[in-house]
């Protein structure tokens, strides 16, 4: 994987030469069923071949593909559709079953949503409710869930599986157990290898505490769609100094770029992380990555 991300690399750099800025690799992936809009790094995805690469924004995601957070990671992923996937810290996502076909009211998205481990909230936005134009599975380990219309909360992890509906309604399916959840703040916990629990109400603080799992807090180092803040790692004089920088980076989940700069005293090459969406993301980044991977010194611009 390293050699291929070189080989992009530097092929970016020859474009970048003659001119054009550039940015790390975005896979080309017609009709997107889901995309990347915002990372709390380290992240990645891994893909079916077994390549696995830093995720980041813009990217669209296929069937097969599995997303991983780090520690403190966040993701928050969006549909077809513009329903939403947030993904905590320490997460394992597969993606499967995922298309985009004519329904009896127009384009429905479908997908499974496999929460191997950490949590996960998915939100249907206000459009697909109305059309009903979703059909989405979140399996929790051994918990299937039915989307239809929904805003849920679920977590997976080595003693028991979670389910809370914050809204809406959802299909429970789980060993030969099966019901229907439709009550605001309806919680479902099954621990490993036991009978699930009766469905009971979530405490109100409990559930924030739950939500805050799988939020990306403002000023803690997220790259967003449109994020106009840079951080700039480092600067070498050799393509191959650059690229060392540029492949710890990514293999550690964080998405950087390279970009050659013309100077007076000849051409060098900048290591940067963009589209950070505000200064104090910016800094608080940098300030993770001071004393990792050679950084000592990272300067933030816009």
């Amino acid at each position: 994987m390293k050699i291929k991300t070189r080989l992009f690399a530097f092929c970016m750099l020859l474009a970048a030469a003659v001119g054009a800025t550039w940015a790390a690799p975005v896979l080309s992936r017609q009709s997107p069923v889901i995309s990347v809009e915002a990372v709390q790094m380290p992240a990645w995805v891994e893909h079916a071949s077994g390549a696995r690469e830093a995720l980041e924004i813009g990217m669209r995601l296929v069937n097969t593909d599995r997303i991983y957070t780090g520690p403190g990671s966040r993701a928050l992923l969006v549909l077809a559709g513009g329903s939403t996937v947030k993904l905590g810290e320490n997460a394992i996502l597969a993606l499967d079953d995922m298309d985009r076909k004519k329904g009896g009211t127009g384009a429905i998205t479908t997908a499974t949503l496999d929460v191997t481990k950490g949590a996960l909230r998915f939100t249907t936005n206000a459009l697909s409710k109305m059309q009903g134009d979703l059909d989405v599975k979140v399996r929790i380990s051994t918990i299937i869930a039915g989307i239809r219309g929904t805003d849920l909360w679920a977590k997976a992890d080595a003693a028991r599986d979670v389910l809370c509906l914050i809204e809406g309604k959802v299909t429970v399916v789980r060993g030969e157990q099966a019901f229907t959840m439709d009550e605001p703040m309806a919680f479902y916990v099954a621990a490993k290898n036991q009978p699930g629990q009766p469905v009971a109400k979530v405490p109100p603080q409990q559930l924030e505490a739950w939500k805050l799992e799988t939020e990306i807090v403002a000023g803690r180092g997220a790259v967003r769609k449109g994020g106009q803040w840079r951080l700039y790692l480092g600067e070498a004089v050799t393509q191959d100094e650059a690229l060392k920088l540029y492949d710890d980076l990514r293999a550690a989940g964080y998405a950087a770029e390279i970009r050659p700069l013309q100077q007076e005293t000849g051409r060098t090459f900048r290591v940067r992380i963009s589209k950070l969406h505000s200064r104090q993301d910016a800094m608080a980044l940098g300030a993770a990555l001071t004393g990792k991977f050679g950084v000592s010194s990272p300067r933030v611009s816009k």
